[in-house]
């Protein structure tokens, strides 16, 4: 049997968390079954959990994707940049999964203590990412000094926040660039 080398396993996994991503978003946690997941992905069952332990370890690792994801851009360009590039790809089917999974850990975020507990750290690495930004665009005298750094975060998290409520409810974006010129101007120095 010929060995499998780490690239195609690293490349069976993007194409396994792709194709669950999508399945999430559109059944839901509980509703993608091992079944679905198999469609979606085109794998057996234990090709599929080869890579994760089980369906819960594999929405961590979609989710924890995601996350990452969204600790770099805001690192290098900020919540706002975020907000930007979702409103871009609004209405793709990469932007549906995306939310999908984004609503899902909210909903879990709720619903499942030990998910919480474990999604914690996920989720403080992208406010840290946040604030260290923000901290540096103060410190470069671009941005207010006249609120604290934590309320404009806060700020900035509930506009994003809402905008992926907005998007998810299939609500049009319409002039939504400009509302995020306004949230931008907001936080900046006059």
């Amino acid at each position: 049997m010929p060995r499998v080398s780490q690239d195609q396993l690293d490349a069976r996994r993007q194409e396994i968390l792709s194709a669950a991503r999508a399945c999430f978003a559109r059944h839901g946690y509980e509703g993608a079954t091992v079944r679905r997941l198999e469609e979606a992905t085109g794998l057996s069952r234990g090709a599929i959990f080869h890579h994760f332990r089980d369906k819960d370890s594999l929405f961590l690792a979609v989710a924890e994707d995601d996350a990452a994801a969204m600790v770099s851009t805001v690192a290098e360009n900020g919540l706002v940049q975020v907000m930007r590039d979702l409103l871009a790809r609004a209405g793709s089917p990469d932007t549906a999964g995306w939310l999908g999974s984004q609503l899902e850990v909210s909903r879990r975020l709720r619903t499942d203590p030990d998910f919480a507990s474990r999604w914690a750290q996920r989720q403080a690495a992208i406010e840290e990412a946040t604030r260290t930004r923000l901290g540096r665009l103060r410190d470069a005298g671009k941005l207010r000094d006249d609120v604290p750094l934590d309320v404009l975060a806060e700020f900035l998290e509930l506009a994003y926040d809402g905008l992926v409520l907005h998007l998810a409810m299939g609500r049009p974006a319409g002039s939504l660039s400009r509302v995020l010129d306004v949230v931008e101007e907001a936080v900046r120095r006059p």
